[in-house]
């Protein structure tokens, strides 16, 4: 195994997190990211083995209309400031992932040669987003730009890249860049935002090392919510063809979405978490989900915020919530070779699901019942001994 197939991600929106104004504009540097290097020693303590950083860019506002790739926003600090926070990552043994938003940047845009215009030389924009204008990709100075960036962030020590709304640019873009980034760094991991679609086709097409699945994401939930869980057995059976492809990224949170727990409640996001721990893929756990934050995405400026919330400047008590993190996020660990797992599906009832999850030799049974009260979820290893289990 090489050391992406150990990963699980402890996914972070860094502006949010250390209390950053995001409408409001303000001067000066402000050295807050000192605040998430302070999580550090938790992130360990949890389980998780690399952060998945949404933008740290100079940007406009929300971190995805950046303005200069190659300087820190200046309301999480300086480049000292980034240089320590990645020495504190290596000294705990954690990877960094950065977010690569190259699908469009600010209107203040230091490289406005690269947007793309329509023939009166107005501005493309992104899904409707007028302070988003979209790079030209068909331009090879966009995919030189790209290039540039990614190996000069990766040259400063990161470990891969997070590409942004990758699915709104084509394949053949990806195509050109990636295996040029692969030459200098071919031991990064560059994963795809793709919501649905042909994810094998994707992955194939843009060279791309992994995708996010959101098919998984929404099944997880949407079963547990409505007690359906023939949807995740369809949305499983998919899951498999993916494996046999690439290793997708899997989720049940992240800055875009609701917060699992305002779903499900706080025991359906325990049984949707270890789901999510049995099954193959490459975890991440979005921050504040491992402490039971609620918060519900809405469709509106500022809709965000709720899912994107500033955390302390140092950790406090952990919560129960945390430990069942901590116990299901330990199996995986223990469990390495699930990352490559498929499932078979045992029992299937309405409320009731039982599934086996095999690979390398290896296989461990779940079994979730949302007609008991709490509703349940128990693991056990190829024995019948118990790995885990909501009631303990």
């Amino acid at each position: 195994m090489n050391w992406v197939e150990h990963a699980i991600w402890w996914h972070v929106y860094p502006l949010g997190f250390v209390g950053a104004p995001i409408r409001e504009p303000e001067q000066g540097i402000h050295h807050r990211l000192p605040r998430l290097t302070n999580w550090l020693d938790y992130a360990v303590e949890l389980g998780t083995s690399g952060l998945l950083l949404n933008p740290i860019f100079a940007s406009d506002s929300h971190g995805y209309d950046i303005n200069n790739y190659f300087e820190i926003d200046p309301r999480l600090g300086d480049q000292a400031d980034l240089d320590v926070f990645l020495a504190e990552c290596k000294n705990r043994g954690l990877r960094v992932l950065f977010d690569g938003v190259f699908s469009h940047a600010s209107k203040h845009f230091d490289h406005p040669e690269l947007f793309d215009l329509q023939p009166d030389g107005t501005p493309n924009v992104f899904e409707g987003h007028e302070n988003l204008l979209r790079l030209n990709h068909s331009n090879p100075a966009t995919v030189d730009f790209v290039v540039k960036v990614m190996t000069h962030w990766l040259g400063r020590g990161i470990d891969g890249w997070r590409l942004d709304a990758a699915y709104s640019i084509a394949t053949d873009f990806w195509a050109q860049v990636i295996p040029r980034v692969k030459e200098q760094y071919p031991d990064a991991w560059i994963m795809g935002e793709v919501i649905h679609g042909d994810y094998n086709g994707f992955v194939e097409q843009s060279k791309v090392d992994s995708i996010t699945e959101y098919e998984l994401w929404k099944s997880i939930w949407s079963s547990i919510s409505n007690k359906n869980f023939f949807e995740l057995d369809w949305t499983l059976q998919r899951h498999n063809d993916f494996l046999h492809h690439f290793t997708p990224t899997t989720f049940i949170g992240n800055h875009d979405v609701t917060r699992i727990a305002s779903y499900v409640g706080t025991d359906g996001a325990a049984l949707a978490l270890a789901i999510l721990m049995t099954v193959g893929g490459i975890p991440t756990i979005y921050y504040g989900d491992e402490l039971g934050y609620l918060g519900v995405k809405e469709e509106r400026p500022g809709g965000d915020d709720a899912v994107r919330p500033e955390f302390p400047e140092h950790p406090g008590e952990r919560n129960h919530m945390y430990r069942t993190h901590q116990d299901l996020i330990g199996l995986r660990r223990r469990n390495p070779w699930l990352v490559h797992a498929t499932t078979e599906t045992l029992t299937l009832e309405n409320p009731h699901i039982a599934y086996r999850s095999s690979a390398d030799g290896h296989h461990i049974d779940v079994n979730i019942n949302l007609d008991a009260t709490p509703p349940q979820a128990h693991i056990t290893d190829e024995t019948g001994a118990t790995l885990w289990s909501s009631t303990s």
